[in-house]
């Protein structure tokens, strides 16, 4: 799972290949062999960082209902959505062909061209 997940987030994030191969490593301690991991096991921390990858649905949460002492109770479950991973991984990566539009500062669109002032 940690080479498919590595390609995964280096697809999905246009990371380098050492960066996305550290978070998969981080990600893997994290779940710890386990399919799934309930939510109030990790910190604050990994929560903010699974928040970022169930944005981009490289992982799900499933939600657990039940009462306890007559009140009703959630707990929320992390786990590897397979299907995506796989998806990104297999994914080729495109070049940002548009990408040099957004290195040029907004100011410059607005400011009028001394050529265009005749």
């Amino acid at each position: 799972m940690n080479k498919l997940l590595a390609k995964a987030l280096k697809n999905t994030f246009n990371m380098k290949m050492e960066d996305a191969i550290g978070l998969a490593d981080t990600v893997e301690k994290i779940f710890n062999g386990q399919n799934e991991i309930e939510d109030m096991s990790i910190d604050k921390y990994t929560r903010a960082l699974f928040y970022e990858l169930l944005k981009e649905k490289l992982l799900k949460v499933r939600r657990e209902e039940y009462k306890e002492k007559g009140k009703n109770m959630r707990k929320f479950y992390w786990s590897y959505n397979i299907e995506r991973i796989q998806e990104e991984a297999r994914r080729k990566h495109r070049k940002d062909i548009y990408g040099v539009y957004r290195e040029i500062p907004p100011e410059v669109w607005t400011k009028r061209s001394s050529y265009t002032n005749n």
